[in-house]
């Protein structure tokens, strides 16, 4: 493969002024009876001055072959002239927005899940993007499905099923994101693509199974409140029999502590009101 080869040629406007110079000049050789001069003037200038005018616009770039040759890449804007026989092709040095389709694939558990990307990318060696690969754009395309696919298979969507994962798909968006950019970089630099940015724009359950992990995660947050709701009120009932103990409001024996500790316990814990009941009798009878 070719390595890129940035030329500069000279400036076309000298070029294009001496091809009207010349037209103007066969003009009047053919009107002033000197048909042989003015039909040598006229291929002089349409065959090999014009066609070989190009002109770069910003953030653009023009690849110059001759009869199968690479011969350079113009980078540079302007107006120049170059060998007209050379085949001139256009890429541009713009960034481009992949905005990737909806995937349907597997995470390392085997959860069926949906996945996009959007990926932002930049040719940053343009003898590569067109000698080394058929179509770059559509390159890009699948690669960067290949590579999605290949992130999505390599972690679990969240750590509900899979409690040792050090890496989400949920869960490590700045990681995954790394990771499918440097992956990306690796696959797309054989057609002199750079990718600048990829972040996962999609990504939840597919909906065969939504619903299910919708409630798996319901139950995981009731279950981690209540844990928090008991150790709390654990901890409150432990600080209220320890202050009524240091100011000697009352001497509780263990029936009534234990009586105390249930009653807090189910206050502190219920999830409804409490409706109070005064008890005008004594705990022993």
């Amino acid at each position: 493969m070719n390595p890129e080869k940035t030329i500069n040629p000279p400036s076309g406007f000298s070029v294009f002024i001496l091809a009207i110079v010349l037209l103007i000049a066969a003009v009047f050789c053919l009107s002033s009876g000197l048909e042989v001069i003015g039909f040598i003037l006229i291929p002089v200038s349409v065959i090999f001055l014009l066609p070989g005018i190009i002109v770069v616009n910003p953030n653009e770039s023009k690849v110059l072959t001759l009869f199968g040759k690479y011969v350079g890449t113009v980078k540079t804007d302007g107006f120049f002239w170059v060998n007209p026989f050379t085949v001139k092709k256009k890429v541009s040095l713009k960034a481009f927005n992949l905005n990737g389709q909806q995937l349907k694939v597997n995470d390392s558990i085997g959860n069926p899940i949906e996945i996009a990307a959007v990926i932002v990318w930049q040719i940053k060696d343009t003898a590569a993007a067109v000698f080394a690969v058929e179509n770059y754009i559509q390159y890009v395309n699948i690669q960067s499905e290949a590579a999605v696919r290949h992130l999505a298979n390599s972690f679990p969507y969240d750590n509900l099923e899979d409690e040792t994962a050090a890496i989400t798909l949920r869960g490590g968006a700045e990681q995954v994101s790394a990771m499918l950019e440097k992956e990306l970089n690796e696959r797309l630099d054989r057609a002199g693509i750079e990718v600048l940015e990829a972040r996962i724009s999609h990504l939840a359950y597919a909906p065969e199974i939504a619903h299910s992990m919708l409630q798996v995660q319901q139950a995981s947050a009731i279950i981690a409140a209540r844990k928090l709701i008991v150790e709390g009120a654990v901890g409150m009932v432990e600080m209220a029999l320890n202050k009524l103990s240091e100011k000697n409001i009352v001497e509780l024996d263990e029936e009534r502590k234990a009586a105390m500790v249930s009653n807090l316990l189910v206050v502190l814990c219920g999830d409804k009101a409490v409706n109070p009941v005064v008890n005008t009798g004594t705990l022993y009878h």
